[in-house]
């Protein structure tokens, strides 16, 4: 039913990428790449070459996040999957509580688990409604996550932690960038750079406080624990105060999560911000306007300003009209997370995607539904 629809030249967007993963990378940046010839790519991670990069990439984050002077800037290779085992290999004492509310944030329990010597709990929430942190006496290591990917929620509130033994830990990946944190409440703050940061997966970007560089050293000396050379915090503490990697890294990726750090920097972080929410109340208003969608969080607080779902009456079939956008190169990769099996649409908000192409589309979708 969706491929009769013309839609008009004047509606189309100029970038129909409006997936959440992977991200939209500007074309510019691959040109930039492009242009650094033979001085970069092919080059040892070891050398100048690359490291006054990855140094230029710590600086930027620092000044975009308004880090404070004694937080650590940690690099290494591995998405956030990864990390959850890096994670409870080496900053877990004992017990972690997580707060799951979607598929990524179980994943990251389910990781837990199956660590011998972690006693991992959750607390859980069906999917689509929220859940913020807050400290339960027993768990020396709290695990939350910034923006769910899968269902669109976000926090809405982080506890302050009075017990200078438990950690909080927050899984940023798709809200890196644009969701405002408090970083003093936070101890491990990661994310992967194929999101907001417009940059290739594969790669982490771990923000420690001094208390939890101080457990992963304490930790780390731990003979009884088996820890994989590739997952020793010690390591990748020690070659990102160098301005490298553990282990060699994809350069592409960190050129491309560079030159979107800086990108975004130009404007700093509040008028990205600012951005991100207009987008948001952009596709939620659409929604609440529509009478075949409805935003799946109901509760707003919880609603992402990085990744908006939105469900569609059962009438119109949703992958029907993901494959017809995709078919005239309208939209790509809107359908909704496969393992929640709704007739959902799910829209990255991140930087790149522009609030005039996301105006495009809003306009393209009602149009083929409404015929």
């Amino acid at each position: 039913m969706f491929e009769s629809v013309t839609v008009p030249a004047a509606l189309r967007p100029s970038d129909p990428r409006f997936g959440v993963g992977p991200s939209l990378i500007p074309t510019e940046t691959v040109h930039n790449l492009a242009r650094t010839g033979t001085s970069l790519l092919g080059t040892s991670h070891r050398k100048p070459a690359v490291r006054s990069v990855v140094r230029e990439l710590q600086e930027g984050l620092r000044a975009y996040f308004k880090l404070p002077a004694d937080y650590e800037i940690v690099l290494g290779n591995g998405g956030a999957t990864f990390l959850w085992d890096m994670i409870g290999l080496g900053l877990v004492e004992q017990t972690s509580l997580h707060f799951v509310c979607g598929e990524f944030s179980d994943k990251w329990f389910r990781a837990h688990k199956n660590i011998p010597w972690i006693k991992a709990t959750a607390e859980k929430v069906e999917f689509g409604q929220g859940i913020d942190p807050v400290a339960r006496p027993g768990h020396d290591f709290l695990c939350c996550t910034l923006n769910e990917t899968s269902t669109g929620v976000q926090l809405s509130t982080l506890p302050d932690l009075t017990d200078s033994r438990v950690l909080l830990g927050m899984d940023a990946t798709s809200g890196a960038g644009q969701i405002r944190t408090d970083f003093q409440k936070v101890d491990v703050y990661y994310f992967s750079p194929q999101k907001v940061f417009a940059s290739e997966g594969g790669f982490y970007v771990a923000f420690l406080s001094p208390k939890a560089i101080a457990r992963a050293e304490r930790l780390g000396q731990d003979l009884t624990r088996f820890v994989p050379e590739c997952m020793k915090w010690s390591h990748a503490i020690e070659n990102s105060r160098n301005n490298q990697t553990y282990n060699t890294p994809a350069i592409s990726t960190i050129f491309l999560l560079n030159e979107q750090v800086k990108l975004m920097n130009r404007l700093g972080e509040d008028a990205v911000i600012r951005e991100a929410k207009r987008k948001a109340r952009l596709l939620y208003d659409w929604a609440e306007a529509k009478p075949y969608l409805s935003a799946f969080v109901r509760d707003p607080k919880f609603r992402s300003d990085a990744v908006a779902t939105i469900d569609v009456d059962a009438r119109f079939d949703v992958d029907q009209l993901a494959q017809a956008l995709r078919a005239q190169h309208l939209a790509y990769d809107i359908d909704g997370y496969r393992k929640l099996n709704r007739n959902q649409l799910r829209i990255a908000l991140f930087h790149n995607v522009t609030y005039e192409n996301l105006e495009k589309l809003t306009q393209i979708i009602s149009l083929m539904i409404e015929g």
